[in-house]
């Protein structure tokens, strides 16, 4: 067992426990510590630690062949007198590629991950990880994603869970990506949301990025491996979706040119989305709109104007039905995030794990 994560007050660096299993992505391991340790360097303190642990205390061998070198073991005797267990964490993540049917799901690790959950820990899921997760029950309830080839099992296999096809996502002191770069995408958007929107830009400086991909953006998944997910004329119809952002399709025009009728072609989206094809192309072009307001100097009726909308008020409305801000007062947040000063009171300052923003 994990002993409680420590007071929010506390001096010590917060520690973070990376539990490899084997073929783990030694590219989003190094992403996702790599990102602790800038954050480290940029506030000059050491506000995070990074330990590797395994299932068996032995070294783990990646993905790409290179046998990693462990801190520790997740398994045996952890929290009892005879042995000296694992230092309290603030954050446990698993990292994993393999394929959900494949994973083992070992009792230690299982009762590690509840155990963490009550004490309030961050509970992290890197590449399949949330999949594991999601097994020992501490996703119910929250937003998760994990490689676009995995997430349908996992949806059917836990229906309490909100398995998405988004890069990475943050929620209620639960965090998973994608795998590969996605770990720094998603480390990135956790440490400014605790630490603030400059040094979050700072960050991207650090690793010489022009931008950070948002919380909302979908992986990019071959068509071929939509049609796999859903259908091929679903996986057609997305597809020329977004081709066409900037002037939006009809919906009879998209279903006359993927072969089916209307009615066949909004089965299909509610079937497979859970959406009507409307509903499903409006997002994708308010998405579009959002990245453009935080990333370019576009005007807002240029950017409206990109994402298919053929008015000012009606981008607005829009917007802000989506968003919960209309596009004017998005770009104001952005600007009055950047002014802030960056906090400067080390690990005392930061706020509880279980706090984070969803």
């Amino acid at each position: 067992m994990i002993p409680s994560a420590p007071r929010p007050d506390s001096a010590r660096a917060q520690r973070h426990g990376f539990v490899l299993l084997p073929g783990f992505s030694l590219l989003a391991l190094g992403a996702a510590t790599s990102a602790l340790d800038a954050v480290n360097e940029l506030l000059q303190q050491r506000c995070y630690e990074a330990l590797a642990l395994s299932l068996d205390g032995h070294s783990v061998r990646a993905g790409c062949g290179t046998l990693v070198t462990v801190a520790q073991g997740l398994g045996s005797g952890l929290g009892s007198d005879q042995t000296p267990g694992l230092p309290p964490l603030d954050g446990l993540h698993i990292v994993c590629d393999a394929a959900p049917a494949l994973l083992p799901q070992p009792v230690a690790l299982l009762e590690a991950l509840r155990h963490a959950a009550k004490s309030g820990a961050l509970l992290g899921g890197i590449g399949t990880g949330a999949a594991l997760l999601a097994a020992a029950g501490v996703l119910n309830g929250h937003r998760a994603t994990l490689h676009w080839a995995s997430a349908q099992t996992v949806a059917q296999a836990h229906a309490q869970v909100l398995v998405s096809n988004k890069v990475y996502e943050i929620d209620r002191g639960r965090i998973s990506c994608a795998g590969a770069t996605a770990a720094l995408d998603m480390m990135l958007a956790w440490l400014a949301q605790r630490h603030g929107e400059r040094i979050g830009q700072e960050l991207l400086a650090h690793f010489g990025l022009e931008r950070l991909r948002p919380a909302d953006e979908r992986q990019r998944t071959p068509p071929a491996a939509r049609a796999g997910m859903g259908s091929a004329k679903l996986a057609e119809a997305v597809a020329l979706m977004e081709a066409n952002l900037g002037e939006p399709l009809p919906t009879e025009d998209i279903a006359r040119l993927v072969g089916v009728s209307r009615r066949q072609l909004e089965r299909l989206f509610k079937q497979h989305l859970d959406e009507l094809p409307s509903r499903y192309y409006a997002d994708l072009r308010l998405s579009l709109a959002r990245r453009l307001l935080q990333q370019t100097s576009q005007s807002i009726l240029q950017v409206g104007l990109s994402s298919g909308f053929s008015s000012g008020s009606h981008f607005s409305n829009a917007y802000r039905a989506r968003f919960g801000r209309t596009p004017r007062e998005e770009r104001s947040q952005r600007a009055g995030a950047w002014r802030q000063p960056p906090a400067t009171d080390g690990p005392a300052a930061l706020p509880a794990p279980e706090g984070d923003p969803a």
